[in-house]
């Protein structure tokens, strides 16, 4: 069941902003989203929060002084996802710049795990013996890893966002807004934003060693491109510290002050980065990045967004571009199978679903999972064969339902069934025997009958209500779309009721309408759905300018709708 709802508007909160001469509609969706002040609109890279509020930050910065000073060498080992990947390179390229001697491993996710795990270490020492390791985007977790860095004498440095286990790591330093006892007030940092800030520190502490001044300094902000695709494309919340960061990042790439590979990433996804957004970021770039770790090597995502060669970039990226293609086949693939497992499958009796299929490919489980979550708005846990009798799982959640947490209840109910897990609260990754599945799945779904309520399982589309007929245009879409919306800060949705004046179905999959309110027409469309409505609709929408033959119309994009 779906339902559409109106989210709640303060009034109070709305004056203030209004008031503070925000636009009365901007000013409406803005309160709706829990902002209330001005000054939390502000993207100027002077608002951003202090590094000093991150535990061990400073710590970390003398470390890798000292380290730069001695000349010892440094090896990233960076995770295997588009965070990952631009955390890499924006890691390589900051510590670069400040005289590091640095490399970089991305070994194989399906040979060596995920984390830094002492396979890596081994692999790491043996091919680029490294006095320190520095992981981007892991390392919370990797206990074992790094006890087998510091009996082969490697520092381990950790830098890492996810949430971590009730143990933590003997590294040499941990930099994370989700440890113990750290104030940080942004604990939604995205791996390329914790990297950003340790830069942000380093180079604060050569400063005052006196190895650069203000003038001489490398421009960190040369590298907000990469850390505005990394947060948007690991779909991490952006509150006002991420949106800065993501803010700034668009501002160079509209500019086109953006790094070969970024630039080269746009123009194989059909993109302008002259109006880039963080749909370009989440939806064209970054999946063509995740695509190479998904499938095969991320190495080639990281060499693409850390060369300086055009030409190669361009190589790189329409590697990268056929890695993805390649990936949205196997994923088509594998959506229809999962269907046929779920054929019988009643939402009614169940809380959860898991689905195993020993022909399907582990690097796009996660797809998959997400795909059937959409479509069941169920906690969803898709599994794959890892080799050696262990099965992967890839799992997506729904709001209200803490996928990390329910993996580690499920781990302490039904001791042994987990191997191992990890993961945020909507999303999660683990591994288990095959034959442990079924035991599994009872104890998740175990899980899901007491945590969700009935109200919970049923989808609701949040709109922000009607909107007035005087802002159907062009230049109102480019307003909004000058601000920055994605994960924990939505796009505006609105909802009216209009007079179904026609529909078709366009190439068997999407609907297309002709919609009429107080005597004037919108063109809309509803992706992915056939069935026709009444005369009279209910609709979800948000605002689209969609440019045909030189002409730019506003255009409905139905999210959904109900016969009235």
């Amino acid at each position: 069941m779906t339902r559409i709802a109106i989210r709640p508007c303060p009034a109070h909160e709305t004056e203030k902003l209004l008031k503070g001469g925000i636009h009365p509609v901007l000013a409406r969706l803005f309160a709706a989203r829990g902002l209330s002040d001005p000054g939390e609109l502000s993207s100027e890279l002077a608002a951003l929060m202090q590094p000093s509020g991150l535990l061990h930050i400073d710590q970390a910065a003398l470390f890798l002084a000292d380290s730069i000073a001695a000349g010892k060498r440094m090896v990233i080992v960076a995770d295997y996802d588009c965070d990952g990947a631009t955390a890499c390179a924006t890691a390589l390229r900051g510590l670069r710049a400040m005289g590091a001697k640095v490399d970089y491993i991305v070994p194989n996710r399906f040979e060596y795990g995920y984390g830094l795990t002492p396979e890596i270490v081994e692999l790491t020492a043996r091919e680029k013996s490294p006095d320190i390791i520095i992981t981007v985007d892991n390392g919370i977790a990797s206990i074992e890893g790094v006890a087998e860095a510091s009996r082969r004498g490697i520092d381990v440095v950790v830098t890492d966002h996810h949430l971590p286990g009730d143990a933590l790591p003997d590294a040499r330093v941990i930099v994370n807004p989700n440890q113990p006892a750290c104030g940080f007030p942004s604990k939604h940092l995205a791996g390329v934003g914790v990297v950003f800030y340790v830069l942000l520190a380093l180079r604060a502490e050569l400063r005052r060693r006196g190895v650069f001044d203000a003038q001489t300094q490398p421009k960190l902000d040369s590298l907000l491109d990469l850390v505005a695709l990394g947060t948007v494309a690991d779909v991490v919340r952006l509150d006002t510290n991420n949106r800065i960061l993501v803010a700034q990042g668009l501002k160079r790439m509209r500019a086109g002050r953006m790094h070969p590979g970024v630039a080269a990433l746009f123009r194989v996804a059909g993109r302008s980065a002259r109006t880039a957004s963080p749909f370009d970021l989440g939806f064209a770039l970054g999946p063509r990045l995740n695509a190479a770790g998904r499938l095969e090597d991320m190495s080639l995502g990281i060499e693409c967004l850390i060369t300086d060669d055009e030409t190669r970039a361009w190589e790189l990226a329409q590697q990268l571009n056929d890695i993805n293609l390649k990936r949205r086949e196997i994923e088509a693939q594998m959506q229809d199978a999962a269907l046929l497992h779920l054929d019988d499958f009643q939402p009614a009796d169940s809380t959860t679903i898991c689905v195993f299929d020993d022909s399907w490919h582990q690097g796009v489980i996660g797809i998959v999972a997400s795909r059937l979550k959409e479509r069941f708005y169920r906690p969803t846990i898709t599994f794959a064969p890892a080799g050696d009798g262990m099965i992967k799982g890839s799992g997506r959640s729904i709001p209200g339902f803490h996928l990390r947490d329910a993996l580690d209840l499920v781990s302490k109910r039904a001791p042994g069934v987990i191997d191992k897990f990890g993961g945020h609260a909507m999303a999660a990754g683990l591994s288990l025997r095959a034959e442990a599945f079924e035991h599994f799945c009872a104890a998740f779904e175990a899980v899901g009958q007491a945590w969700l309520t009935e109200s919970q399982l049923e989808r609701v589309v949040q709109t922000d209500g009607p909107l007035e007929d005087g802002y159907y245009t062009t230049q109102f879409i480019e307003l909004l779309d000058g601000q920055v919306w994605g994960q924990g800060f939505a796009p505006p949705v609105f909802c009216d009721e209009f007079r179904v004046l026609s529909q078709r179905i366009l190439k068997e999959r999407h609907l297309k309408l002709m919609l009429e309110k107080n005597g004037v027409r919108y063109d809309a469309i509803w992706f992915g759905h056939t069935d026709a409505l009444g005369e009279r609709a209910r609709v979800a929408f948000r605002l689209d300018a969609n440019e045909y033959n030189g002409v730019t119309r506003v255009q409905l994009l139905v999210e959904h709708a109900e016969t009235a």
